[in-house]
């Protein structure tokens, strides 16, 4: 069963940042970038308002490696009680708290250094409640400034992080952040917020009402949102500061657990398999997840209970048609019409044997007597994944090009 963390500060405006460093004492803060918003103005502001609480900060540019090395060299870099503020994407942040961490828990960078085939790392939680980070996310979607969680690749594949002493001290949200965000990132942001909501219920054979009302509430206001950027790009016109400051509550509040208490901490298989499939073709997250989404709730509604429960993805999908009633009643079809809809690219081509090698990063990591999988055998993860794509055997491997 879930953990229930303590739950988090709600994200401040960025105008509360200088006063909060003033009552945090802190002395020694490294301001750390994405390298895609140098120049823009919330790198000015944020670094405005460090100085407005009487500090200089050390600036400095991460790197698009997510690697971890990069992570100990950052680690390496900071003082024993410093505070970090991230602003960028869910790399950069992911690499703050997993560096701030290393800095000040020497058993944590063990525990994710030490060889192992799993692909996850639960951090204990002696090892606190939060890490020394203001973030200050500039995409949308991920959550990350308020979740328990962060990726680093080590060892040929990706590690998932978990523990409370990930969630960051505090985090910013300020329309400044998104402001030049492409449109499309913006409705692969709610997308990807929506997925992460509805999984976790409907990978889950239990009824739970509190969470399962707070869950359907929160779905129905990410497709509401979600419909309101589909007008707004139908009609050529840009996704406004409000609508995505609320895209960005939207998913943090996916990430601060009510949603998912007593959940089984295993029921999200789709972004396990999702994330393998985007590493290996060198795709977006969102792009694999939104090809492989509607194959998983086929066959759940077909009766594979490893995957989810088909009566619980009848009974959302039901509350998700009473908003936007001209989706396809079929569960599977309507999430495949609502991504298309969206203007969320799901259209995969490539090779047999890149599937062959998603399938053995998979089961490397997360099956093959591992319990993420739920029992899913290999050749049942390379059906799921031959559904989701298109298999061209004349196409050399280089023609999946990454997206941005």
């Amino acid at each position: 069963m879930t953990t229930a963390y303590p739950v988090p500060p709600a994200p401040m405006a960025v105008e509360r940042l200088a006063d909060w460093i003033r009552r945090d004492g802190s002395r020694a803060i490294t301001v750390l970038f994405d390298p895609a918003i140098a120049g823009q103005p919330v790198a000015t502001t944020v670094t405005e308002r460090v100085g407005r609480a009487g500090v200089t900060p050390r600036v400095l540019t991460a790197t698009s490696d997510s690697d971890l090395g990069t992570v100990e060299s950052l680690a390496e870099s900071l003082g024993e009680n410093e505070l970090v503020i991230a602003v960028g994407g869910g790399t950069v942040v992911d690499q703050a708290k997993l560096a701030v961490l290393f800095r000040r828990s020497p058993e944590a960078h063990d525990r994710v250094r030490a060889p192992q085939r799993s692909g996850m790392v639960a951090l204990p939680p002696h090892l606190g409640t939060s890490v020394r980070v203001v973030a200050v996310p500039t995409t949308l979607g991920t959550g990350t400034e308020l979740s328990t969680v962060a990726c680093v690749t080590h060892a040929g594949g990706k590690r998932l992080v978990t523990g409370p002493c990930l969630r960051p001290a505090a985090s910013v949200l300020t329309t400044e952040a998104t402001g030049t965000l492409p449109v499309r990132l913006v409705s692969e942001g709610v997308l990807e917020a929506l997925f992460r909501t509805v999984s976790p219920y409907v990978g889950d054979h239990a009824d739970l009402p509190e969470p399962d009302a707070l869950t359907e509430d929160l779905a129905v206001r990410l497709v509401r949102v979600g419909d309101r950027v589909r007008r707004l790009r139908s009609a050529g016109e840009p996704v406004d500061g409000a609508t995505r400051l609320r895209i960005a509550e939207l998913s943090g509040q996916s990430q601060i657990g009510d949603t998912n208490l007593g959940r089984d901490p295993y029921a999200v298989k789709g972004w396990l398999l999702g994330n393998e499939l985007s590493s290996e073709l060198g795709l977006s997250k969102v792009h694999a997840i939104a090809a492989l989404w509607p194959v998983l709730w086929e066959r759940i509604a077909q009766g594979d209970t490893r995957l989810g429960s088909a009566r619980r993805l009848a009974r959302i999908w039901d509350r998700i048609l009473a908003t936007d009633p001209y989706l396809p009643t079929d569960p599977a079809a309507g999430i495949a019409a609502l991504t298309d809809a969206w203007l969320v690219d799901r259209d995969i081509v490539t090779t047999p044997e890149r599937l062959d090698a998603a399938t053995s990063r998979v089961m490397r990591s997360w099956g093959a007597g591992l319990p993420m999988l739920g029992g899913l055998r290999t050749h049942e993860v390379r059906d799921l994944f031959a559904r989701a794509v298109r298999e061209d055997r004349g196409v050399p491997d280089e023609t999946s090009a990454p997206v941005a």
